[in-house]
């Protein structure tokens, strides 16, 4: 029975913590539709004054961008703000042929009169902070708007943006991200699906409910002072934006968010790149809750509640963790149920927190519906992409939660760039990318497993207890064997 009892306790402490997560994500909504009633105008400057119109920098950091840097640097050079308080950073580590090609894009465009630099190191100290920072050491801007490789910002892009800096505590201006490949495959879908969420209810939410918020790493921009009394650019963790959003913000300088702004991006296309993304994503998270929340938690101009929603939004990743450890245990707690009738009142608790996932359906249906709008037909759609989404990111929780893990307890390791394709069509192949490599992991083995272990959890349900089995996990189990289906299919066939 004391197996029994550690099981139903750990199973018990993950669901909990799963539900205070909801609520969370709960609370981010309700200030969400708060933030559509507020009418206030917030100060700007005038930019069709000479006298108002500030410097800016753009800083494109850049490593190993063979098929995107053209595109990039096309896009970049038609943004529309005065050239003679304009430069442009090309921040570029590159070890490839990229280089070369770069450098005579760069050559051809300062024929044109365009102020770009082409900017390299030899040593790639710190990564993409250690480029940020070292660019920074000799920008001209009084405003730093970061891009990377893979996003196309329009051509209004500085005027949506830098205007909001005329208020003097705004440290940041960040914009939502747009997916250029968006309908591209299931795979592009789901990630949009999951990034919507963010850009809109999240940073929404925080923003609204003056909590803290991120600076996405790109498609935003910085006051060059904010990043200087932050503490500057540090390459000790895997999401330097992260970093120093909060540090930032624990300065006191305040984001301000423009959800109305898109800069559309490209999604990754294959599930390795999308997995490499992930794992920096999720590693860096874990790293910085433990850089940064124990100095934020003992803060007391910090409010109880901007510190209860950056301890979810800081272990954010670590969610894939709990959800590992529910799937896991949940079969077994199938037998533990049949076997032991007299803990049915325990096990009708332990149901309750199923209201988690209620609270997440509607959730997800405001981004879904602010994307593709609503109705009948769309909510029906929204249906079916909150199955196929949820299953799948179960299925990358083996992945994540080692990326967990490792961020937690210390452990060390490169920054991995993301590939990029320039692929928004299936016409397109992306089998030729130099960039990608065709290694079969061990994660991708566990994956395997999982899937058969889920399938028996299918089973499982049919056996157990009366004759007439117990299906309430079912559902569960299904999503889990086609969510680790899903990933370990892909990751072994490589496909978009």
């Amino acid at each position: 029975m004391i197996l029994e009892t550690i099981t139903i306790t750990i199973y018990a402490i993950a669901l909990l913590l799963i539900f205070l997560y909801a609520m969370a994500q709960l609370n981010l909504f309700i200030n969400y539709i708060r933030s559509k009633k507020n009418t206030k105008d917030a100060p700007t400057f005038d930019l069709s004054n000479p006298e108002e119109t500030p410097y800016v920098t753009i800083q494109l950091p850049v490593y190993n961008e063979l098929y995107v840097m053209e595109r990039l640097l096309t896009n970049i050079a038609s943004i529309d703000y005065p050239r003679a308080k304009l430069e442009i950073q090309v921040l570029d580590d590159s070890t490839d042929e990229s280089f070369e090609t770069t450098a005579k894009l760069i050559e051809q465009l300062q024929a044109t009169g365009l102020n770009i630099q082409h900017i390299s190191r030899s040593i790639r100290t710190g990564f993409k902070a250690g480029a940020l920072k070292e660019g920074l050491a000799i920008a001209h801007g009084e405003y730093i708007a970061i891009f990377d490789a893979d996003f196309l910002p329009k051509k209004n892009w500085l005027k949506n943006t830098i205007p909001y800096f005329k208020d003097p505590q705004i440290g940041v201006v960040q914009t939502r991200w747009g997916h250029i490949n968006r309908d591209y495959s299931l795979l592009t879908k789901i990630q949009a699906f999951a990034l919507d969420f963010h850009f809109i209810l999240e940073q929404v939410g925080r923003n609204f409910g003056n909590h803290f918020i991120n600076f996405n790493g790109t498609a935003g921009v910085w006051r060059k002072q904010c990043i200087l009394d932050a503490g500057n650019w540090q390459g000790d963790t895997l999401t330097e934006d992260l970093d120093l959003s909060y540090r930032a913000q624990l300065k006191k300088w305040k984001f301000k968010y423009l959800e109305d702004v898109e800069t559309p991006a490209e999604l990754p296309v294959v599930i390795s790149a999308a997995k490499s993304q992930q794992f920096r994503w999720n590693k860096g998270a874990a790293e910085n809750f433990q850089k940064l929340y124990p100095t934020l938690l003992k803060d007391p101009t910090v409010s109880w509640r901007t510190k209860f929603h950056s301890f979810f939004h800081l272990l954010n990743s670590s969610m894939f963790l709990l959800v590992l450890i529910v799937a896991l245990l949940s079969v077994p707690m199938l037998y533990i149920k049949a076997n032991n009738p007299e803990l049915k009142s325990v096990f009708y608790v332990l149901a309750g927190f199923a209201f988690s996932t209620l609270i997440f359906f509607i959730c997800y249906w405001l981004t879904y519906s602010r994307i593709h709008g609503g109705g009948i037909k769309n909510f029906f759609r929204y249906i079916g992409m909150f199955f196929i989404f949820f299953s799948v990111a179960m299925g990358f929780s083996v992945h994540n939660s080692i990326a967990v893990l490792e961020g937690h307890f210390g452990k060390k390791s490169d920054f991995i760039r993301t590939p990029k394709f320039n692929i928004s069509s299936l016409k397109e192949s992306w089998k030729d990318n130099i960039y990608l490599t065709s290694n079969l992991s061990a994660n991708t083995v566990i994956e395997g497993i999982l899937m058969l272990y889920f399938a028996f959890g299918m089973y499982s349900a049919f056996v157990v207890g009366t004759e007439e089995g117990d299906f309430g996990l079912f559902p569960f189990h299904l999503m889990l064997f086609l969510g680790f289906g899903f990933v370990f299919f892909k990751s072994v066939l490589s496909k978009a």
